[in-house]
């Protein structure tokens, strides 16, 4: 739950699990009362910027404001619901405050869903808290302005992933034994998964069994081998541009 200087007369914009809609009336969670009203101050009549991934945005003022649970009154809607494009980041698990760097971005940026997987050469699958990537998610998507929390998968082995993958979706493929090649775009509509690799890259037998599916589309990040947080960031940016809706 971040301040933002959002649409309307709201400051702030929360992520509630309740239905939202005119004169809708929604409680507060003991966590979110301490945040509106311990710590951001919020008093009766104040506006707050409410958004549940399927009603839009919607302003709401303060009714009644407590230490331990409050409640708010939805006024009008002030943004329409706008869901991201059909594009997954599958990526491994790096360290933690990374990973979560890693999640944040890919909100940030318009990724629908988000799935860690454990390659062979994973070392912090062990260590991946999906409720805490998810409250990642949700902060993301309060300060960016989104109406929409990309789904946080439960981790799986990236071979398990590979056996029951929909040949329909296509996987840009992030070798990072491409470096140095011109990155050369894909041009397909329809829905996509972006491939990002540990801090130890992928093995060979890995490359190998990406490179060889048919709806695997392999490319360069340039000529230097970037870091998993950055890598993700790049090709999320470099298919939006291409295929996305920043168009």
């Amino acid at each position: 739950m971040v301040p933002l200087m959002a649409r309307g007369s709201a400051k702030i914009r929360l992520y509630v699990e309740h239905p939202l809609a005119a004169g809708q009336r929604v409680r507060l969670s003991r966590e979110q009362a301490h945040y509106l009203f311990g710590v951001m101050r919020l008093q009766p009549g104040d506006a707050v910027a409410l958004f549940n991934g399927v009603d839009g945005e919607w302003q709401a003022d303060v009714v009644a404001a407590g230490r331990k649970d409050g409640e708010l009154t939805c006024t009008e809607r002030s943004a329409p619901l706008q869901l991201p494009p059909d594009l997954w980041l599958l990526a491994a698990p790096i360290r933690r405050e990374r990973f979560a760097f890693t999640v944040e971005k890919a909100v940030e940026l318009g990724a629908a869903r988000v799935v860690p997987v454990q390659t062979e050469y994973t070392q912090d699958a062990k260590r991946v808290r999906v409720d805490k990537l998810r409250a990642t998610a949700i902060e993301a998507a309060e300060q960016c302005g989104g109406t929409w929390v990309p789904e946080i998968a439960e981790i799986a082995k990236l071979s398990d992933v590979l056996r029951d993958w929909d040949p329909a979706r296509r996987i840009l493929f992030c070798d990072e034994g491409l470096a140095g090649h011109v990155p050369a775009l894909p041009t397909d509509s329809g829905p996509w998964a972006i491939l990002i690799g540990p801090e130890g890259g992928f093995s060979p037998t890995e490359r190998d069994r990406i490179a060889q599916m048919a709806c695997s589309h392999p490319i360069s990040l340039g000529p230097r081998i970037l870091r998993a947080e950055t890598a993700a960031v790049a090709a999320i940016t470099l298919w939006q541009q291409t295929l996305g809706d920043w168009g």
